[in-house]
């Protein structure tokens, strides 16, 4: 048959069949549908583009940590405070800081430390993430960045260095003042330390605690108002840091997690566009209780980071918890795996 007589007959076809649907639907009892938006996802509102990345190299800048060069085309800029999403294989997204340097503009660098009692995230980076493996990354995201000042305070927790390290190197070349509190529980597992102190010198106080215990933090209190706090590690790190600062003074900080809910209580939430209510119960988390209607329901790191489960939210007062949401996203959206309500009754478009 001639190659002109089989493309006719298939685009013959093919618009037969598109006929043959929009009757269907013109005639279906639900036709019209109602006139809504498309809800929101994490997933292709093109906020966090998927990348293949190769990693190039695998390294251990200290025990227990992993470091990896990941190498790709076309990969955007990013500023020190930035994060990408790994996907790992097993599907699970997590969250690392980018702590390499942003003028290499063919890979990023990442570093993780192995968690024993994690969710399993950590261990599939240290046991499967080996040199010439394909993963898939979204990103990056800056909710960390490093405003312009002539001088800086950090204060890092083991592996909460990656996010500084980028900071301390753009905060030396643009010749600012700054200096370095570096905690961790001994010199061997803190990553970086011997490159952060030729360049600090004397402007970085090393504190390990099998040989100096908790860092003191007293000095805290007379940075001056314009001089900037950065923070990233444990919980307990960066709420010591806080309470040393001077009453009405906020340090800027990066979280591992998301924050801990606190004084938990039940609402309601209605789902618009499935025409049912669930109860979320004062220790249950929006996600959990919209899972037991909407299966299928998509999201992932369950820690307020990566923007998978986001939904719109039509009425209601949002409690954000997250890390992830810009200010004006958090006027009609949240991350229904961390965040919660204020009043009685949430209404998302779901």
């Amino acid at each position: 048959m001639p190659r002109f007589t089989t493309v006719a007959l298939v685009t013959g076809a093919a618009l037969l069949v598109r006929r043959a649907v929009r009757s269907r639907m013109s005639t279906a009892p639900l036709w019209p549908m109602p006139a809504l938006d498309e809800p929101v996802s994490g997933y292709g509102r093109g906020r966090t583009v998927p990348r293949k990345v190769r990693v190039a190299r695998r390294t251990e800048p200290a025990e227990g940590v992993v470091e990896l060069r990941l190498e790709g085309r076309g990969l955007p800029a990013w500023q020190p405070g930035a994060h990408v999403d790994l996907v790992l294989p097993s599907g699970l997204v997590r969250q690392y800081s980018l702590c390499g340097d942003p003028a290499d503009t063919g890979a990023y660098t990442v570093a993780t430390r192995l968690v024993e009692d994690s969710r399993g995230g950590s261990r599939e980076v240290h046991e499967q993430l080996h040199e010439g493996v394909e993963i898939e990354i979204r990103g990056p995201r800056n909710r960390f960045p490093l405003t312009d000042a002539p001088a800086y305070v950090f204060v890092a927790g083991g592996i909460g260095i990656t996010p500084v390290l980028a900071m301390l190197r753009a905060a030396d070349a643009a010749g600012a003042d700054w200096r370095l509190v570096y905690c961790g529980r001994g010199r061997a597992t803190m990553p970086y330390l011997p490159e952060i102190e030729r360049l600090g010198g004397d402007r970085v106080t090393v504190v390990a605690e099998d040989e100096a215990g908790r860092p003191d933090l007293g000095f805290l209190a007379q940075v001056p108002a314009g001089t900037p706090v950065y923070c990233c590690g444990p919980d307990g790190l960066m709420d010591a840091v806080a309470a040393a600062l001077p009453e009405g003074r906020a340090p800027r900080l990066e979280r591992f997690s998301a924050a801990a809910p606190v004084d938990g209580t039940a609402f309601e939430v209605e789902l618009r566009r499935s025409g049912r209510t669930v109860r979320v119960a004062a220790d249950q988390s929006v996600l959990a209780a919209v899972r037991e209607e909407v299966p299928g329901i998509m999201y992932s790191c369950r820690q307020g980071f990566c923007g998978t489960c986001q939904q719109r939210v039509i009425e209601g007062e949002i409690d954000h918890r997250d890390e992830l949401l810009t200010d004006a996203e958090r006027d009609d959206s949240m991350l229904i795996c961390v965040s919660r309500c204020t009043g009685k009754r949430l209404v998302l478009d779901l």
